[in-house]
């Protein structure tokens, strides 16, 4: 039984191309225009030679994005909540657990100062 060979996505030529526009800072949005392929695939490729860095997004307010469950690990960190506890946290609204944790890192931050001041 012979194995067929399948043929490469990307001939050595579209890869250069690839490399040169992504590093001359071309989106893949206009390198998949010019090599014929969609931008998934072109995102894929770039990422395979490890050239590839994501977008970062940001809020509106332009703040960078945190995940709800990392508000709610680091309140129930705080809190000194069980496992379970910080997972119940999840349901709540992303607004309000982020209030919590300003008032938790608050609150952490003038007991450190009260422990100073008595301590000098």
């Amino acid at each position: 039984m012979e194995k067929t060979l399948k043929a490469p996505n990307y001939t050595v030529e579209q890869t250069a191309i690839l490399l040169a526009d992504y590093a001359a800072g071309f989106t893949p949005e206009t390198i998949a225009l010019k090599v014929g392929k969609t931008v998934r695939s072109v995102i894929a490729k770039l990422s395979r030679e490890k050239v590839y860095v994501a977008k970062t997004y940001a809020t509106k307010s332009g703040e960078a994005v945190v995940k709800k469950d990392a508000v709610a690990d680091a309140i129930g960190m705080a809190a000194g909540l069980t496992e379970a506890e910080t997972t119940s946290l999840v349901g709540a609204n992303k607004t309000a657990l982020k209030k919590i944790l300003a008032m938790l890192s608050a609150v952490a931050v003038i007991a450190m100062e009260v422990d100073s001041a008595m301590t000098d």
